[in-house]
């Protein structure tokens, strides 16, 4: 039996570069899709909703299918490889997605409307091979190949690559975008994930302990759904609950934190401030990592959870550049430092010859739900505000101090079940 206490060079390789890569690949699509879509195909904020919308959708059905397919198969690394391979070509496609290029392909259409559409739905293709891949048999992979005293230190790492694939973006390459030059921007990191991909082939090995599972249809897709499997497995499900208050709590901000710091603030160069806040946090999330698994993930998630809130408030009241950094800083540290224990404490509860089944219910509390429920939090705070700013070319309100205190609330709930976790557990 293949000891997972110690990772070793192998497996730590693999989880730094296929986690980053495909950090690489979600960044573009969060954040660079909506832009390329406005900047070269049409204004109408109406295709980048849908585009959002049906992404989210694609995202967390594929998981929940992909995931239990996965345990049928008895093999993560496949799907991870071949996702990623075909994962980085979609992404290339993008370049070539031009109203010139739909006018010649759909001669009786709408130039305009073609081209957006082929956009929506390529992204939709995109995230159905990235939810493959990265979001079903790699979170799986990294469950299957990790154990309970290494998983918070795992998950830490983990944590932060979101956020030096921002960086190194923003970085390196946002240059290529701001010139135009969106086919050669996608063509770079398209080739650079299917070569990730192909390197998967032989970087990656399937833990010995996964066999394939001869259950299948329906019964895969809906399993963590069904009540008996709930009641069956209490800690699950209350660590899903938790991450899902936690998720929402980040999402009543998180998509509005640059308009703020640039609309409300009046700070101009957010890139800066985003930097020194996002690296100080991944230094702190990484230096914690060390101690979660020897501390315990409940008794860690508390303290982390109140540092989070206390950079919540200090965004509330804060208004200077570097009264920002301190303050986010301090948000951000918490943020990922209770995203770790929390990850790391699903990954401890998912059943052993399940665990490609429970990515799919994972995503739905993780990034379903918040992703809905966070962002109208949001909304309705700003909304109910009197200052305004332009975007799209449409009047909108200006995000507050508010929304920080919104969040602050949702976090709150989150120490329900955390606490009933820690009951349960000494009971």
């Amino acid at each position: 039996m293949e000891n997972h206490e110690k990772l070793g060079l192998r497996r730590w390789s693999a989880v730094l570069l296929v986690g980053l890569f495909g950090q690489f690949a979600w960044t573009i699509e969060n954040m660079y899709f909506n832009v390329f879509l406005y900047n070269t195909i049409s204004q109408d904020p109406g295709y980048i909703a849908a585009m959002v919308g049906w992404s989210a959708a694609a995202a967390t059905l594929t998981t929940l299918l992909m995931g239990a397919l996965s345990d049928r198969l008895g093999s993560r690394k496949r799907l991870i490889a071949f996702g990623y391979i075909l994962w980085g070509f979609s992404t290339a496609a993008f370049g070539y997605v031009t109203k010139e290029n739909a006018a010649k392909l759909f001669p009786g259409a709408n130039a305009i409307a073609a081209a957006a559409i082929t956009v929506v739905v390529l992204d939709c293709v995109m995230t159905f091979f990235g939810s493959t891949a990265n979001d079903a048999a790699f979170n799986a992979w990294v469950t299957d190949n990790t154990c309970d005293r290494n998983r918070a230190k795992v998950e830490s790492v983990l944590s932060i690559l979101p956020l030096v694939a921002m960086l190194i973006i923003f970085g390196a390459f946002d240059t290529l975008t701001q010139q135009g030059r969106w086919r050669e921007f996608f063509n770079l990191f398209g080739i650079a994930v299917t070569a990730v991909g192909v390197i998967s082939i032989f970087l990656l090995k399937d833990s010995p302990l996964l066999r394939p599972q001869k259950t299948g249809g329906l019964r895969n897709l809906i399993y963590g759904l069904r009540p008996s499997v709930v009641r069956g497995n209490p800690e699950l499900y209350l660590s899903l609950g938790a991450f899902c208050l936690f998720s929402i709590a980040v999402q009543v901000y998180f998509p509005f934190i640059i308009i703020y710091i640039q609309n409300y603030l009046g700070i101009g160069d957010y890139a800066l401030v985003l930097g020194v806040v996002l690296i100080l946090a991944s230094v702190a999330s990484v230096i914690s990592g060390r101690f979660i698994d020897r501390v315990g993930k409940l008794r860690f998630a508390l303290p982390a959870g109140l540092v989070m809130l206390l950079g919540l408030g200090g965004m509330y009241f804060v208004r200077s550049q570097i009264g920002v950094m301190i303050a986010g800083t301090v948000m951000m540290s918490g943020h990922m430092m209770l995203s770790s224990a929390l990850a790391a404490n699903i990954r401890d509860h998912t059943p052993q010859g399940k665990v490609g089944h429970f990515q799919g219910i994972r995503m739905i509390f993780a990034v379903l739900l918040p992703m809905i429920i966070g962002p109208a939090i949001g909304a309705a705070v700003i909304r109910s505000s009197e200052s305004t700013y332009i975007e799209l070319g449409q009047v909108k309100s200006v995000p507050t101090p508010g929304i920080y205190l919104a969040a602050a609330a949702a976090l709150l709930l989150a120490a329900i079940p955390i606490l009933l976790m820690r009951r349960k557990k000494k009971s």
